[in-house]
């Protein structure tokens, strides 16, 4: 068990070594982190979405945005789709799981909002409707997904942050991971002043 457990520790590491050498992934992270600065700077929202341990993740980020990361700050305007148990049951009883998110969107998404969709293999196809409404709306997309062969969201999101593995734990560790880094950098530049 022990041999095992640094196994899955080697995975984890050799990922990120990936990731380090990686310089469009990278590139990609500080385009979003930019993207999510501007959103927040000029008074819009961050949607967030995503199913099973993507939609933990989905309340994890939006939890660091509303709360606080590093700094003690004012709150942002971030929502997880995921947490509104009468919305999920209603949409998905009345009219379809796939339209569970884009429902929500729908009735909460405005022009220069961002939506970030969560899907390790690309091809939920709630997610994939999510992107689409949001696209409707002149949202702006941002998917975070694995290395699948066949990833719709990578195809029709505006920008996708595609970890490159298929094995969804990693893939699950490695989103986190990014999230925290643009959680981070986001807070610093949008109020470092205010603690200096």
């Amino acid at each position: 068990m022990k041999n095992d457990t640094k196994k899955l520790l080697v995975e984890h590491k050799n990922l990120i070594d990936v990731i380090l050498n990686n310089s469009f992934l990278i590139d990609q992270i500080i385009e979003v982190i930019n993207l999510i600065h501007d959103c927040f700077k000029q008074d819009k929202k961050v949607l967030i979405c995503g199913n099973g341990g993507s939609a933990a993740d989905a309340q994890h980020i939006a939890a660091e945005f509303v709360n606080r990361f590093l700094i003690e700050r004012k709150a942002l305007n971030a929502e997880a789709l995921t947490v509104n148990t009468s919305s999920l049951t209603a949409i998905s009883n009345d009219y379809d799981f796939d339209k569970v998110f884009s429902r929500q969107i729908e009735a909460k998404g405005k022009k220069d909002d961002i939506l970030i969709a969560i899907s390790t293999t690309g091809n939920s196809k709630n997610i994939i409707r999510a992107i689409e409404t949001a696209k409707e709306l002149k949202m702006i997309t941002i998917g975070f997904t694995g290395n699948n062969e066949i990833n719709k969201l990578k195809d029709i999101s505006d920008y996708c942050l595609c970890v490159p593995s298929k094995l969804t734990p990693r893939i699950q560790e490695m989103h986190i991971l990014i999230f925290h880094i643009i959680c981070e950098f986001v807070e610093k530049r949008l109020f470092a002043k205010e603690v200096n």
